[in-house]
């Protein structure tokens, strides 16, 4: 049984597994900090250097959640943000008890208006999700 407190900072690691992440994490945590409700609550990750390369890689995207609706804004950004790629990115979204999915460009962008607004509930509904039962339809939700 989990308690109100356990749930009130709640963390998602966001990751992008092509040769520009890097660029792709930095460009979400602009755009994540001009949403109120995540402002200030992402963090770049950074893994050790890579041989040969002068400083840290850029290897995720830590955000932390609040209370007050930041699990819906966060959903609600990460769609809005990938409908504006022109690169067909996909994010791998990390829970914090280690349940996963992706969420790709490619998907998201031949969506219809309705179709946005029910996945954006699902997505949030699977970052708050602290049990990693399986979506109802794989084809409906994140992927």
């Amino acid at each position: 049984m989990t308690d109100d407190t356990e749930d009130a900072s709640a963390t998602v690691l966001l990751t992008a597994g092509d040769d520009a992440s890097a660029n792709e994490l930095r460009s979400l945590q602009t755009w994540l900090n001009d949403v109120d409700e995540v402002r200030g609550r992402a963090e770049l990750r950074e893994g050790p250097p890579v041989p040969g390369t002068l400083g840290p890689v850029v290897d995720g995207l830590l955000v932390t959640l609040g209370p007050g609706g930041a699990v819906t804004a966060l959903a609600t950004a990460l769609v809005a943000w990938i409908r504006h790629r022109r690169s067909e990115v996909t994010l791998k979204v990390t829970r914090g008890d280690g349940a996963s999915f992706e969420v790709s460009a490619k998907r998201v962008q031949l969506l219809s208006a309705a179709e946005l607004r029910g996945f954006v509930g699902e997505l949030a509904a699977q970052l708050a999700s602290d049990e990693t039962a399986a979506r109802p339809d794989a084809d409906a939700g994140p992927s």
